[in-house]
């Protein structure tokens, strides 16, 4: 029965190991420069994992479409398929667009915002100014430690649309510490 099944779909289990072996060389190849970025810029690994579920997911996608291809399903069976998983994607993301910027901002902060886990950030937020340190940066929001112990999460879409300064421990800043002008810290009164 199973050489049968072998004889019959020969073809098609070859190029289904074919596409397989492809997208496994790819996944590690981006894998490796994905792992190279992240230890050039300092980047911390358990991100560059993160990145690579993001990876993962869009490989099987394009391997499913090749499996649809390969197998030979009816271009009427594909558009069933096709019109209920973007059904679920249009429900799921698209009613919640806040999850998929977030997703996208997380893997943007990953590859091209200057800082980093253990970073000490000032986020120039009118309403809420606050500064912190980066605990964690996860697929939807950072993690930041306040000076007082108070944990505070932070969506990563709101990162990208603030401003955000990289701060050294004792630096004062008038957004976030009011200066007072009885003290004796002249030097942050005078114009620079």
């Amino acid at each position: 029965m199973a050489i049968d099944f072998i004889n019959l779909y020969r073809e098609q289990l070859i190029e289904s190991a074919i596409v397989a072996v492809v997208m496994i060389g790819l996944r590690m190849v981006i894998s490796y420069f994905v792992n190279r970025f992240s230890d050039r810029k300092n980047k911390v690994k358990q991100r560059a994992n993160l990145v690579m579920k993001y990876v993962d997911f869009i490989l099987i996608l394009i391997a499913s479409v090749f499996a649809f291809l390969i197998w030979s399903l009816n271009a009427r069976d594909i558009g069933v398929y096709a019109s209920s998983v973007f059904a679920l994607i249009g429900i799921g993301f698209f009613a919640q667009w806040s999850v998929l910027s977030n997703m996208t901002s997380g893997v943007i902060i990953f590859f091209t915002l200057p800082y980093k886990i253990g970073d000490r950030i000032k986020i120039h937020d009118k309403d809420f100014p606050i500064i912190a340190i980066i605990e964690d940066i996860k697929g939807f929001h950072m993690n930041l430690r306040t000076d007082d112990g108070g944990l505070h999460t932070y969506p990563n879409s709101l990162i990208m649309q603030k401003g955000v300064t990289l701060v050294q421990d004792g630096v004062a800043t008038r957004i976030v510490e009011p200066i007072d002008p009885t003290s004796d810290n002249d030097h942050f009164n005078k114009p620079v």
